[in-house]
């Protein structure tokens, strides 16, 4: 039987954790790292450990809260699955100067991060988060940096699942739009060779990961590429239209617009509180402000080279909509501007901001996860940048079946 053993990088306040720890189903996880650059305290470091625990390398030492570029990957706890919700970045390369085999990406990307803990521990599976915009960046190479991970899982001897989902849909409080990326060994385990049995239509449409986690009503406008052999050469020339869906094996692409399987979500209304705090209902002087902010706008506006143009957006729902999932959460949230959350109050009915626990709700996390000691502007910041608990454990649920069979 396969160890269910996790190691967690990009770790904020333990989004994967706590999702694959409410399956009740025997995962641990072995190590993790969370880092956030230029702060003197790692609020959400903290906030991990008060939950876990802190966790050893194999040399006994812990480095969990410190730059992940510094850390020996092979001093990394041995396991099963890598997980990590890494940031969408330039992950352009080019060739070293020592070796025209070898490749240098940017500084301070964390995919290769991810691509050196992959070579050190040769995991079996990965499982990893990221923006819906991945799949399209840069905008002047469309696909370009999607393919330089996939040309890198293959390069590895990995099979590659991707797909876009809504948390919306598959019964979240959160129209959420985030790339999930299933990676396993095509020939090292038993689930790649089951898949190597399957078409690329199959594997999407229905027995994949994807499709097994979250039911589909349909997989149309398959369309398909190659990736070159050499990442440089991806990096350098390839393009590709990527879709919400697909799949990549042996640098084989196949890709495919998928319509979701809607199920009943969770409205805005049922994850409010009953006594928000005073402090966070909006003050009648910043009505107006927030109005603007919210409505429709029409701006002229100069660019640096003179071309005058025209700036607009429609407008914001203002108060947000009981009935309906919340919109996306940023960063941002509860700071006076566009995309903060702004509901009516469910006591009251006069308009307030959501409190930190309401956010910890959207992003499906326990009722004051963050409440450990950092300030309210760092728990909505926290909840900004986590993933979707509930998304994660019914991946672990298919997870499961998996290790049974290895």
């Amino acid at each position: 039987m396969m160890n269910k053993t996790i190691c967690e990088l990009f770790a904020g306040v333990g989004g994967f954790r706590l999702g694959f720890d409410r399956l009740g189903s025997g995962w641990e996880t072995v190590w993790f790292s969370q880092w956030e650059p230029g702060k003197k305290t790692q609020w959400a470091h903290d906030c991990y450990v008060s939950h876990f625990g802190d966790c050893p390398d194999l040399n006994g030492e812990l480095h969990t809260g410190e730059d992940i570029s510094t850390v020996d990957k092979n001093a990394i706890p041995h396991h099963t699955l890598l997980v990590g919700g890494f940031p969408c970045q330039d992950y352009s390369v080019a060739h070293t100067l020592a070796s025209s085999k070898g490749i240098e990406g940017k500084k301070g990307v964390l995919w290769w991060q991810i691509r050196d803990t992959l070579i050190a521990k040769k995991p079996p599976f990965c499982l990893l988060e990221n923006v819906d915009r991945l799949l399209r960046s840069p905008a002047k190479q469309r696909g370009r940096d999607f393919g330089v991970i996939l040309a890198c899982f293959a390069e590895l001897g990995y099979s590659v699942e991707w797909r876009v989902v809504n948390a919306a849909l598959y019964g979240a409080a959160q129209r959420r739009r985030r790339t999930f990326i299933f990676a396993y060994k095509t020939a090292d385990t038993a689930y790649g060779r089951a898949m190597s049995a399957l078409s690329p239509e199959q594997i999407v449409g229905s027995s994949g990961f994807m499709a097994s986690a979250f039911p589909i009503a349909s997989a149309e406008d398959f369309t398909y590429a190659e990736l070159p052999r050499d990442i440089v050469e991806v990096s350098e020339k390839f393009a590709f239209a990527f879709d919400n869906a697909g799949f990549m094996s042996g640098g084989r692409i196949a890709t495919a617009h998928v319509t979701e399987l809607e199920e009943r979500p969770v409205t805005l209304g049922e994850i409010l509180v009953e006594n928000a705090d005073q402090k966070y209902f909006i003050p009648s002087d910043k009505m107006e402000k927030w109005s603007y902010l919210k409505g429709s706008k029409k701006i002229d506006r100069t660019a640096a080279n003179g071309h005058k143009y025209t700036f607009s957006e429609g407008p914001v729902a203002f108060p947000d909509p009981w009935d309906r999932p919340g919109r996306t959460m940023l960063t941002s949230e509860s700071t006076l501007n566009r995309s903060t959350h702004v509901v009516a109050d469910r006591r009251t009915g006069s308009l307030r901001l959501l409190t930190p626990v309401e956010a910890e709700r959207l992003q499906g996390f326990d009722d004051d996860w963050t409440n450990t000691g950092m300030p309210d502007r760092m728990r909505y910041f926290c909840m900004g940048n986590a993933l979707v608990v509930p998304m994660i454990t019914r991946m672990g649920r298919v997870l499961d079946k998996i290790i049974e069979k290895e």
